[in-house]
């Protein structure tokens, strides 16, 4: 295998890995507060009907996502600033793009709710028991998908 390659595949991996640890800071420790937390779902139809405005989470959900790549944005400096990366300006912005994007629409709620019960689990969508929430187990599946792809990006472009 030549040395690009290689070059290539290892960078695939540090910057997969800085991704999936600046996930769990950015989400779970530095890049939320629990106003944010509590408020960045949509209302539900039922919310809404009653007169609630379809917009509202939508200052919580922007700010979160702003703080959390603030946070993926510094772990990925430092971990360029540290190794050997062979990145891109054009690579970076579009793989934080494309997170910040998804994350954002994820973090609405409803359509991970909508995805489990259209992929066959609507009681894994209400699940929140011994320990176990299914809406946040598919959330953050769906995050860590998403940053795969961002991965992909800022390594390739």
């Amino acid at each position: 295998m030549p040395v690009e390659q290689v070059a290539i595949l290892a960078t695939f991996g540090v910057v997969w890995a800085v991704l999936s640890v600046g996930h769990n800071l950015a989400d779970h420790v530095f890049g939320q507060s629990d106003h944010q937390a509590a408020n960045k779902g949509a209302p539900s139809a039922a919310e809404v009907a009653d007169g609630v405005s379809p917009r509202r989470g939508w200052g919580s959900c922007l700010a979160h996502v702003a703080q959390y790549h603030l946070v993926m944005a510094v772990l990925v400096a430092l971990a360029w600033l540290a190794l050997p990366l062979s990145l891109s300006w054009t690579g970076l912005v579009a793989g934080l793009i494309v997170s910040a994007v998804t994350h954002a629409f994820f973090d609405r709620r409803w359509p991970v709710r909508w995805l489990l019960q259209h992929t066959g689990s609507p009681d894994f969508a209400e699940l929140r028991a011994a320990g176990m929430n299914g809406m946040y187990l598919t959330d953050q599946a769906l995050h860590q998908s998403a940053l795969l792809v961002s991965a992909l990006l800022i390594t390739r472009l």
